[in-house]
């Protein structure tokens, strides 16, 4: 499964990267998010891995974070893992003024196991919805500095 969504951010290209290149800012606007630990690899660079964990609902779920591709200010890309899924993501950041970003993101959702090939197909319309979730509460925490995960 394939698909890209995009938003602007009222916020310079660079200040956006500053906020996005921090992991202890994905606290603010990833929500669920209850830990990020660097695992191998040169932080923030190509090879990198880290471990993310997140709960959903009553059930947690780890991803494995691979880093491919960290040309900032105009791209970060990586690969997430977890039992069944392989996501594929590619983020482009373009300054489209002197104070707004867009950012877009193409993922690709691989399955590897039947059950998760079920899920991805009968709840396809969840994945890109999910993923302008984190889009819209990266735009809300970069515009306010505010933590938006719980409203706070």
């Amino acid at each position: 499964m394939k698909y890209a969504v995009s938003i602007e951010v009222d916020v310079s290209r660079e200040r956006f990267v500053e906020l996005f290149d921090n992991p202890e800012n994905l606290y603010h606007w990833q929500k669920g998010l209850k830990s990020f630990e660097h695992l191998s690899g040169d932080p923030g660079q190509p090879g990198a891995k880290s471990r993310l964990v997140f709960q959903m609902g009553k059930r947690e779920m780890v991803l494995i974070e691979t880093i491919t591709k960290q040309d900032l200010p105009r791209e970060f890309n990586g690969t997430y893992e977890t039992e069944g899924v392989f996501n594929i993501v590619q983020n482009r950041f373009e300054s489209v003024g002197p104070n707004r970003t867009r950012w877009t993101s193409e993922n690709e959702f691989q399955f590897s196991s039947w059950f998760m090939k079920v899920v991805g197909f009968l709840m396809k319309g969840a994945f890109p919805k999910q993923t302008l979730k984190y889009l819209t509460d990266f735009k809300a925490f970069a515009e306010s500095g505010k933590d938006v995960r719980n409203g706070v």
